[in-house]
């Protein structure tokens, strides 16, 4: 099962760090849940109006750099939440990051706050 990235996310990955483009292409490839970008490189404004909603707890996120990802499970073309979808989806960016020798993190293995769509470049290796 091999899935591609839509014309919309590759649209959303525009300002993104090409070492973390790379990992998604090939994480698209080798995972077998399909997913989508909803977003990469924010705005502070976009950013500041996250943190007010309560779906962000920081104004220095990673996506202000370019160096995080978000993304959304699809099962038949509709998006779902379902958290173990996620995990299998993490399995594959892991994999793609390794195989690149590109450090990443993933949302879903933090101890607070987990956030299961979210991906990012490691700090040390990509202040």
């Amino acid at each position: 099962m091999s899935f591609r990235l839509s014309a919309r996310s590759r649209a959303r990955l525009k300002g993104v760090h090409p070492s973390l483009i790379a990992v998604v292409e090939a994480a698209i490839s080798r995972s077998t849940v399909d997913f989508m970008i909803t977003e990469g490189l924010r705005t502070a404004e976009r950013q500041a109006a996250l943190v007010a909603a309560g779906a962000s707890r920081t104004l220095k996120s990673r996506h202000l750099t370019g160096h995080a990802v978000d993304v959304a499970a699809l099962i038949d073309g509709q998006i779902r939440w379902d958290w173990p979808l996620y995990g299998r989806i993490a399995e594959a960016f892991k994999a793609a990051a390794r195989e690149r020798g590109v450090p990443i993190f993933w949302g879903g293995d933090w101890k607070t706050l987990r956030d299961g769509p979210h991906f990012e470049l490691d700090r040390k290796a990509f202040p």
